[in-house]
C-alpha cells in the first residue's frame, strides 16, 4: 500500500496522510483532476464516490455523493481555493444534505494537498486542518482516519492500470 503515514496532531489540529505513489506527479494529479477517475478512490471502497460536479479551478465546487453498503447516500462538497497543477490544491471539504446544500451544522475541514517528485514516483501529502478539537473529535468518531486510509490505499491499482 502506498499509505506511508497517517498522523493526527491534536495540537495542531491536523490530520495528515503521506503516501508514495509510483507515478510522476502529472499522472497523480489525474487522479484529481479527473472527475471519472477521483470516484473511483475519493471514498473508501465500502463507500464509492459519485462526482456531480467538478470544476478544479479557484473559486470553483465539487460536489459529489458516496453510496453505503445499504444503499444510503452521503453527500459532500469541496470549495476549491487554489490549484497549481500539477503540484497542490487546496479546499474546504463540507457535509451537504440530501439535496445537496452544505450542512452548515456539520465540521468542515480545510485541506492541502501537495504532489512532489520523490525516487522516480511522487510522495502526496494530504493535510486536513480542523477548525476546532471537538469537530477534529467528531470526525475522528465518525471514521475520518480510517475511511481516509483506505481510499487513498485505492490510488496504486488505478496508477498501475
Amino acid at each position: 500500500m502506498s499509505v506511508t503515514s497517517l498522523d493526527k496532531d491534536t495540537d495542531n489540529l491536523t490530520l495528515t496522510l503521506v503516501a508514495d505513489l509510483a507515478a510522476p506527479a502529472p499522472r497523480v494529479w489525474q487522479l484529481w483532476s479527473d472527475p471519472r477517475q477521483l470516484e473511483r478512490w475519493w471514498g473508501p471502497p465500502a463507500f464509492p464516490a459519485t462526482v456531480e460536479e467538478h470544476d478544479l479551478t479557484p473559486g470553483g465546487d465539487v460536489t459529489y455523493f458516496m453510496t453505503g453498503p445499504e444503499g444510503d447516500t452521503y453527500r459532500g462538497w469541496w470549495r476549491v481555493a487554489t490549484v497549481d497543477a500539477p503540484r497542490s490544491l487546496e479546499f474546504t471539504d463540507g457535509f451537504a444534505d440530501a439535496d445537496g446544500v452544505p450542512n452548515a451544522a456539520m465540521p468542515t475541514t480545510t485541506n492541502r494537498v501537495t504532489l512532489t517528485e520523490r525516487d522516480g514516483g511522487t510522495r502526496m501529502e494530504m493535510r486536513a486542518v480542523f477548525d476546532t478539537r471537538e469537530q477534529m473529535d467528531q470526525l475522528t468518531a465518525m471514521g475520518m482516519e480510517e475511511g481516509l486510509r483506505e481510499a487513498a490505499g485505492q490510488m496504486d491499482a488505478l496508477l498501475a492500470g
